[in-house]
């Protein structure tokens, strides 16, 4: 064993291979793990790290981040890098920034904008598109230093801008020779790094200017012809759909994984009127089963909507007497709204409304410090008010105005199923699906989810009372979400492997809650959270975080393709 750089000694390992907690020491040297067990004392320069009673695990590898313009003008991956990650995967949902030439430059950040919710302003602002191929753009980043290792796919919605032009944006049926210049594009990029490709089919998905996205009818030869290309040059798909005809989309599926050999995985998600995600499951069962190697990734939690004053909605954008003021700064639309004459036409102009998401009090919660994303139906804005003898939005008048206008209220979109996250166990417990969807660096004003692995940690795998084992949930955020996108170097704890390890204090870990910061590129803003208890975080053997807090080593670097222990 070379002498190590640092030893974590006395931890609670949990090691990211399925195996039981155990109490050993871990060793890293020249930026791998060398040993794991009882380390001599013998340890000349190296730095001693006491975790006794602390948990210690591999760093969790984020397969499912839009961090694609972040990464040009940060050096530091929050919120994801304040939860124990130490790898991210970036350009999913068909969306990113290259390839581009430069008339497509706007389309993208529209296109961005408008799927990912990330102001427009900062990514023209903080964007300095210092390339036009995806081979650029990745020779641009590995230039650059991270606080955790940066992985990028290539998005299908940039290809097809860059190949078809307008009639890529207007979604027009592509032509062969088009197909082929998508699958060569696609083919090169994965040849020069990019870890696959990605595509959107859902009519969720829009432009800021309200247009769906550009791949969202797509045809079959398209996808196929793309992916084929990928056969020789390896590379993940990744894949975001509505799945209206399921069998039909998922036959769409199951031929892209057979004609070029890929590994692809599928976001998958309750909506509580379309509850079909267990014949989704089923189908991603069946095809496993015939040796294609298809996934689904699922989220730790409901997939919520943060509402608020400063969010980008509101309970009150509906009503007339709020569109008055909705310009005003916050200091000035709270205390405009606490005015009686204009807090009674508010409720007034809110209780006419008939239904719809911005109104439904039952389905809507005050989010709390420590957020509570299990929150029981008796809680519930409708439920408290009625409890109160008032108008459901008073109450959430109330609370949106409270703490100078700072506060959220937490609506639970998907996921969140006859009033609890049953449904997320299920899918948190079966073997077929994985741990994703955290949306790292995107959903700015509606959504914070990159804390999606310390959920895993506390609500899973400590406080529910039928949560999940530790080891199971250790194992399936590391170890299996690496090895699904091919890097297969991290996410264990084991000699030859990346020294990226956590030490936390189990007991103490929680969650802070969100805030929203605006911080981004002119004034942009994005929510953010951390959380307490992550005592350190090590990328490749360097501690990046100490205490929750950035120690200013950028340890973290763009991985180009697939890795093995013996890279």
């Amino acid at each position: 064993m070379p002498a190590p750089d640092v030893v974590i000694r006395a931890g609670r390992v949990v090691d990211g291979t399925g195996s039981p907690p155990r109490t050993a020491d871990v060793a890293i040297a020249d930026g791998r793990i060398v040993e794991v067990g009882k380390v001599d004392t013998g340890l000349g320069s190296a730095r001693v790290v006491d975790a006794d009673g602390a948990l210690v695990i591999p760093g969790f590898v984020d397969i499912h981040t839009h961090y694609d313009g972040q990464v040009t003008w940060d050096e530091h991956l929050t919120p994801s890098a304040w939860h124990g990650v130490t790898t991210v995967v970036m350009g999913n949902c068909g969306v990113g920034f290259a390839p581009c030439r430069p008339s497509d430059r706007d389309r993208l950040i529209e296109l961005m904008e408008g799927v990912e919710d990330i102001p427009g302003t900062a990514l023209h602002e903080g964007i300095p598109w210092q390339w036009e191929s995806f081979a650029e753009y990745l020779d641009f980043l590995e230039e650059r230093r991270y606080d955790v290792d940066v992985a990028a796919q290539v998005p299908h919605g940039a290809v097809r801008l860059h190949v078809m032009g307008e009639r890529g944006a207007q979604r027009e049926p592509a032509e062969p020779d088009e197909i082929v210049e998508m699958g060569r594009i696609v083919r090169e990029a994965v040849t020069a790094g990019a870890l696959g490709f990605t595509t959107s089919r859902t009519t969720n998905h829009r432009t800021s200017r309200g247009e769906p996205t550009p791949t969202l009818t797509a045809a079959e030869d398209e996808l196929v012809g793309i992916v084929t290309e990928m056969a020789g040059a390896g590379g993940v798909i990744e894949v975001v759909s509505d799945f209206r005809d399921l069998d039909a989309e998922f036959g769409v599926m199951r031929h892209m994984v057979e004609s070029s050999g890929r590994p692809l995985s599928i976001s998958v998600a309750v909506e509580e009127h379309r509850a079909h995600w267990g014949a989704l499951r089923d189908r991603i069962a069946d095809a496993a089963g015939d040796g294609l190697p298809i996934k689904g990734q699922v989220a730790s939690r409901a997939i919520g909507l943060l509402m608020g004053l400063q969010a980008t909605v509101n309970p009150f954008l509906v009503a007339q007497s709020y569109r008055e003021i909705a310009e005003l700064p916050l200091e000035q639309r709270v205390r405009a709204m606490r005015d009686p004459e204009r807090r009674a036409r508010l409720v007034a102009e809110l209780g006419q409304r008939d239904g719809g998401l911005i109104g439904d009090f039952g389905r809507m919660f005050p989010l709390g410090d420590p957020p509570d994303y299990e929150p029981d139906p008796s809680t519930s804005i409708a439920a408290r008010a009625a409890r109160e003898r008032r108008e459901p939005a008073d109450l959430a008048l109330e609370l949106l105005t409270a703490d100078g206008g700072r506060g959220f209220l937490y609506y639970p979109l998907f996921n969140w199923v006859d009033g609890s996250l049953d449904a997320v166990r299920q899918m948190l417990q079966d073997e077929h699906l994985l741990p994703g969807l955290g949306d790292g660096g995107a959903h700015a004003g509606t959504i914070c989810d990159a804390s999606f692995a310390t959920t895993l940690l506390t609500h899973w795998a400590r406080d529910r009372a039928d949560g999940l084992p530790i080891e199971w949930v250790i194992r399936r955020q590391c170890r299996d979400t690496a090895r699904a996108v091919g890097l297969e170097d991290r996410g264990v704890l084991a000699p030859g492997f990346r020294g990226d390890v956590v030490v936390a204090d189990h007991e103490r870990l929680h969650l802070r809650a969100p805030y929203m910061a605006f911080d981004l590129p002119a004034g942009g803003k994005r929510l953010l959270q951390r959380a307490d208890g992550y005592l350190h975080t090590f990328v490749a053997g360097t501690e990046t975080y100490a205490g929750g807090e950035a120690t200013g080593a950028l340890a973290g670097r763009l991985v180009r393709g697939p890795q093995s222990i013996d890279a």
